[in-house]
């Protein structure tokens, strides 16, 4: 186990590089003035401009540019907006929230899309098999904002059940709402993932056997079957989250959260460079680390997968 999670590590390198510097090279070479805006109506002096090419680097070549700036990530330092205010305490501001935000969206996730799917694959043809596909279908057709702006409507403004938006520091209650919107699109792929899944499953030899020992069908699904069909779910959940962290723009615009979503928003639309590439450089970091955890876990549901 040692020696395998130490090869992912080093895995990991490559990608973060290779990863990282995609977004730099685009967000730093883009066409255009890379001070355009910054200086109100006006067009910044030639000083400010000297200034700020001299501060982020922009008179080296890329790679040049790319290698002084992961020195300064490898330090802790993800530079600063341009606002002055250091990249790294903002996304420690904010991280809190879109993280309680991404574990409220996975815990719907996987409490509703297991649920949907186990029933819907122990009664395969039946009327809630037809329901779970049906609402499946329904909720991966609809657009996530449409699905926020309708529940917002209603559950938030009309019935009064939950918060309309959310503030800083925002309980856990306040962040279900959010939650749900931000996973809905999620549990409609895991629902129908743990149905085939386990649907396929029950025909197994395997199966059959534990039945015509007499076992009970919920030992039978619950030790037996489950098992196995567990690993892509956990799979499917381990990379969902890192998407759920990095993919909360549009909800967080919608309930005004004041987390990494809305942040980056906020940099792309200011060309804000340093803030698009640490936001990202620390969102690619923790989908790696994610997967890696799921792959770990797979050992402790099936003991025949080693990492060994």
């Amino acid at each position: 186990m040692g020696k395998y999670t130490l090869r992912r590590l080093l895995q990991m390198i490559p990608v973060v590089i290779g990863s990282t510097f995609l977004i730099y090279a685009m967000v730093f070479s883009l066409p255009g003035d890379p001070t355009a805006g910054k200086c109100g109506e006006r067009p910044c002096s030639p000083e400010y401009v000297a200034q700020f090419k001299e501060k982020y680097n922009l008179n080296d070549p890329l790679p040049v540019q790319y290698v002084k700036y992961m020195g300064n990530v490898i330090q802790g330092d993800l530079g600063e907006s341009q606002y002055g205010v250091p990249v790294r305490d903002e996304l420690a501001d904010r991280f809190t929230t879109t993280l309680k935000l991404g574990v409220v969206a996975l815990a719907f996730e996987a409490v509703i899309g297991i649920g949907a799917g186990v029933l819907s694959g122990l009664r395969r043809g039946g009327f809630i098999d037809n329901l779970v596909l049906v609402s499946t279908l329904v909720v991966i057709s609809i657009p996530i904002f449409v699905i926020g702006t309708v529940l917002q409507l209603y559950l938030g403004v009309k019935w009064g059940i939950f918060p309309v938006t959310v503030g800083s520091d925002a309980p856990w209650f306040d962040l279900l709402l959010p939650g749900m919107v931000l996973g809905s699109t999620s549990v409609a792929y895991l629902a129908r993932l743990m149905r085939s899944d386990l649907a396929d499953t029950m025909r197994t030899d395997y199966i059959r056997t534990a039945h015509a020992k007499g076992l009970a069908q919920g030992r039978v699904v619950g030790v037996h079957a489950l098992r196995n069909s567990m690993i892509p779910v956990v799979t499917f959940l381990g990379y969902d989250f890192g998407a759920l962290l990095g993919g909360a723009v549009i909800t967080e615009g919608i309930f005004n959260i004041h987390g990494i979503g809305g942040y980056v928003y906020r940099g792309i639309g200011d060309r804000d460079g340093m803030v698009v590439v640490g936001t990202v450089t620390v969102l690619v970091l923790v989908y790696l680390l994610a997967n890696l955890i799921v792959d770990l876990v797979y050992g402790l549901i099936d003991p025949r997968i080693s990492h060994d």
